[in-house]
């Protein structure tokens, strides 16, 4: 620890980085009833720490092996850090990435002037083929985590966490990949201040080290999960591994709706967008704080990365509200007879719906998918026992991973024998009781026979009915339609309706 207190506080990382922020995250920590600190690595030159251990690593080098040139494996953010080092030393780098690295980040690598190597599906794959061209090339390795300097040079952000928060601190917070971050920070933190928890966290599909300090020797894993792709290591290092068997208290998992809710969170709080591997230790520090029911302390968590992709941005949404536990997904079979729509909609009660999907089944029955927004968990039982008192039968598919991924976009079809189908595209105003007063005002005599619904966060709710309307009542219908007050537009001669739905 005396080694590593030395070489952090010798580090060379002041020449590329600044001192990241410390801040307090309002809503968060009026939620979870402890002060959160959000490091902030996400504001760095490269929007994350790496640049730290990379650059410290480099600058050590001789002449020679800067003269001969660099090579690196990462996911990402590593790769940007050794670009940006190689730019500042004026020394050729080799990238070599996995071919599932967001494009955001091999783009940002490229504009660097570094040459990319896109190779393998995980870091493991990339960091094989780079230690070959190592040796065939005559390159100097920098390693993304397993290296002493690279651990020091990461160690600095520990190192500033205690320099701007003089005050107590219940437990630090750390996003676990390789093992670079949290073992620098744990080797400084626990030689200066030892009361300090040292956590670090982890996607449930990227646990190497997670299971590597259970079993007390490195694990390899068959699979990692590319969600969070920063952290998708299948083996830790040898250094790494040492240091934070040693020095780490605990390492708790995530999964990717926990991971989507904290990068909601920190938007919510710093209107700034994390990439998953960036958020975990927000999702962590969220866990912990519920496991262990405490209340007033300190809690850091380090914000590492904002390397994110835009068209991520979509499935996080998605995902955040079922990470938050504040959506239920629930499967309703209801009689196919006018009326029955309106009162099960009418037994949800005031509740926000996030997504309705409804298709007309068979003359008996017909089938519902339907996302409701809840404050806490026990409002699913109290729904699903109130639904089925009323003869509803109700399955929950809130922690069911093929409903949240696929089934929710694929309920509806051709409807068999449907008769006078008349399909329309409606804006409801975004607020409770809209739904309601659609079905209140509409004809009892009318059947409807589809309804989708998604929540896209705008003012207006994007409503796709089917109704089931006799010719004789096309003026009623109008009439109806143009007294609700919602724009709406005919579709029944959209084809794509008439191709999947009609």
């Amino acid at each position: 620890m005396q080694n590593y207190l030395d070489r952090i506080l010798c580090s060379r990382v002041y020449d590329v980085v600044t001192e990241s922020p410390l801040e307090v995250a309002p809503s968060l920590s009026l939620r979870m009833g402890n002060t959160l600190l959000l490091k902030r690595e996400d504001t760095q030159s490269v929007f994350s720490f790496k640049l730290r251990g990379a650059y410290n690593k480099m600058a050590q080098l001789t002449s020679a092996q800067l003269a001969c040139g660099v090579i690196t494996a990462s996911a990402g953010n590593h790769a940007q850090g050794v670009a940006f080092s190689a730019q500042k030393l004026a020394c050729k780098a080799t990238i070599v990435m996995p071919v599932t690295t967001p494009h955001i980040k091999v783009e940002a690598v490229a504009r660097r002037g570094a040459k990319i190597i896109l190779h393998g599906d995980s870091y493991s794959d990339a960091y094989l083929h780079a230690l070959e061209l190592e040796q065939e090339l005559g390159l100097t390795f920098v390693h993304p985590y397993d290296d002493p300097d690279v651990i020091a040079g990461q160690g600095t952000v520990g190192m500033e966490i205690l320099r701007q928060h003089g005050q107590p601190i219940h437990a630090i917070f750390v996003p676990v990949g390789g093992g670079g971050l949290i073992s620098g920070v744990a080797a400084y933190v626990k030689a200066v201040r030892p009361e300090i928890k040292i956590i670090g966290v982890q996607p449930i599909e990227s646990d190497a080290m997670s299971r590597s300090i259970e079993a007390g020797r490195r694990i390899t894993l068959d699979y990692v999960g590319l969600f969070a792709d920063g952290v998708a290591v299948k083996q830790v290092g040898q250094e790494t591994f040492r240091l934070c068997h040693k020095l780490v208290d605990e390492i708790i998992l995530v999964d990717t709706d926990a991971i989507c809710a904290a990068i909601k969170d920190v938007f919510e709080d710093a209107r700034a967008s994390l990439e998953p591997a960036g958020a975990l230790a927000i999702a962590g520090a969220k866990r912990y704080v519920e496991r262990e029911n405490i209340r007033g302390d300190t809690m850091v968590a380090i914000a590492s990365g904002a390397n994110m992709n835009f068209d991520r941005l979509r499935f996080i949404a998605e995902r955040a509200e079922l990470g938050e536990k504040r959506e239920a997904i629930l499967a309703v079979t209801i009689p196919e007879t006018p009326g029955s729509f309106r009162k099960f909609c009418s037994l949800l009660g005031e509740r926000n719906i996030t997504e309705f999907n409804y298709r007309y089944a068979n003359p008996r029955e017909a089938h519902v998918f339907v996302g409701v927004q809840i404050k806490e968990q026990s409002e699913i039982v109290e729904l699903v026992s109130r639904l089925e008192k009323n003869n509803l039968l109700t399955l929950d598919f809130t922690d069911n991973e093929m409903a949240k991924l696929h089934v929710r976009h694929m309920v509806g079809g051709h409807a068999p024998n449907l008769q006078d189908e008349i399909l329309f595209r409606f804006e409801f105003p975004e607020r409770p009781g809209a739904l309601m007063n659609f079905l209140n005002n509409m004809s009892y005599g009318w059947n409807i026979s589809l309804f989708h619904y998604r929540n896209h966060g705008a003012d207006y709710g994007r409503v796709l009915v089917g109704i089931q309307v006799p010719h004789h009542d096309k003026a009623p219908l109008r009439n109806f339609l143009d007294s609700l007050g919602y724009r709406y537009w005919d579709e029944s001669d959209n084809p794509a309706y008439k191709q999947f739905l009609g």
